[in-house]
């Protein structure tokens, strides 16, 4: 051991005793773990957020979906269960669940539809058996909508059930779809 008696203060290191202060030449902790496990993460987040997004992206065109079918039914049923003894509010509900040039026709024929309900003293009741959407994109879609319609009229028994079946027009009318046109499939 060095006792300092050459100048230094046994501070050289060579009996293999560390000080403070003195660089020792250890190897380096190896990094690349670290570097995998944050890899790992980064991809781990990125994959998470983007399922997250398809996932809301998935749910918004089911709502969309299901607002336009839920249009389209609400549309058909109203146009097909009109009562001769309140058919004022018929035509009204009709015209509340409709928009657009569907609307616009609609309103100026009310009053001789009404007439004529009231004069066959014509009773429908529409049912719908099934619906779904055809097209659909954002601001407007169609719907196919089948339904049961049952008839009767003064003086005439009433009918056997009748099968329709539809292509219904919907529109963003506001924050609500609304029909704005109706066309029968044979």
């Amino acid at each position: 051991m060095n006792d300092g008696a050459d100048g230094t203060d046994g501070a050289d290191g060579a009996d293999g005793i560390e000080e403070p202060g003195v660089p020792v030449d250890r190897p380096a902790p190896s990094t690349w773990p670290y570097r995998l496990v944050l890899g790992a993460l980064a991809v781990l987040v990125a994959l998470t957020g983007w399922l997250g997004w398809r996932d809301l992206e998935v749910r918004r065109a089911e709502d969309l979906r299901a607002a336009m079918v839920q249009a389209g039914q609400a549309g058909v049923v109203a146009l097909t269960t009109i009562d001769h003894e309140r058919v004022d509010e018929d035509v009204r509900r009709i015209l509340d669940s409709s928009t657009g040039g569907f609307r616009d026709d609609f309103a100026r024929r009310a009053d001789s539809f009404a007439d004529a309900a009231r004069q066959a003293q014509s009773t429908s009741v529409g049912t719908v058996s099934e619906a779904g959407v055809e097209s659909a994109d954002g601001e407007q879609g169609r719907v196919l909508v089948t339904l049961i319609v049952m008839t009767s009229n003064r003086g005439t028994p009433e009918q056997q059930p009748k099968v329709w079946r539809t292509r219904v027009s919907v529109a963003k009318d506001g924050e609500e779809y609304k029909v704005a046109a109706v066309e029968f499939i044979p």
